[in-house]
């Protein structure tokens, strides 16, 4: 039987363990696939850290052979899921083909000891996939609710991926087509002076009318269908993949 308990760290699970076809969760697991799936395709063993958020990576499992899953909170792993850190990695040396870590990085401090531990379970050659949010402007409460440390760049990104020990084969931002809601969104936080009160267990997210939800949907296909062909210059995500070198 799972436990339910929140995590030590404060933040627990995803929202997504109650709300998966939350329009967010759905484009972001399209996007992912479109701007990442080349990278891993035909993989071997895969580590996806923060596995409990699972919508987002249901295209992974199906890109690679064989994915073992870990996270920080039980809910959401499955029977064979592994709770842990990924500030200690519970794996030996050089165990994995591919790390993925989709929107993990971002609750981790210090952010060197993740990536020194994802690069130790990597191969040689390995592959590293991941998300981070945008914009350290847009920092507001909902960041620390969270349990977020920062926000990214692509430059930070790329800077913080290469600085562990990888050679970096694409970076791109996510959700250009509704970044002018998001930027108007966190402007109008910072307008309302809304108060960071710490991490919650489970974030909740906005109820959004089916109608507004698939409106938001669409316009996440635009970003598709560039990222099939080009990276996006800006908007509310990072995308990086990544190899590890020697």
């Amino acid at each position: 039987m799972k436990s339910h308990a929140r995590s030590a760290h404060g933040h627990g699970g995803s929202p997504s363990i109650e709300v998966p076809d939350y329009w967010w969760y759905v484009a972001r697991a399209d996007l992912l696939e479109t701007a990442l799936r080349s990278h891993v395709q035909g993989s071997g063993l895969t580590l996806d850290l923060g596995s409990a958020d699972g919508p987002s990576a249901s295209w992974l499992r199906d890109a690679v052979s064989r994915t073992v899953a870990l996270d920080i909170d039980p809910r959401g792993l499955g029977s064979d899921g592994v709770c842990g850190s990924a500030l200690a990695l519970p794996f030996a040396d050089e165990t994995f083909e591919v790390v993925s870590a989709f929107d993990v990085i971002e609750h981790c401090d210090p952010e060197s000891q993740a990536l020194a531990e994802v690069r130790r379970v990597l191969k040689p050659r390995g592959r590293f996939v991941m998300s981070v949010p945008a914009y350290t402007w847009a920092w507001s409460d909902f960041d620390v609710a969270n349990g977020h440390h920062r926000r990214y760049t692509r430059q930070r990104a790329r800077s913080a991926v290469e600085a562990a020990g990888f050679s970096v084969q694409r970076v791109t931002h996510g959700f250009a087509s509704v970044f002018p809601m998001f930027a108007a969104e966190r402007a109008a936080r910072k307008l309302r002076g809304r108060r960071a009160q710490g991490a919650v267990d489970i974030v909740e997210v906005p109820t959004v009318p089916k109608p507004l939800n698939d409106a938001l949907l669409a316009l996440s296909r635009f970003d598709r269908h560039i990222l099939s062909r080009a990276d996006l210059p800006f908007g509310s995500s990072v995308f990086l993949a990544a190899t590890r070198v020697g």
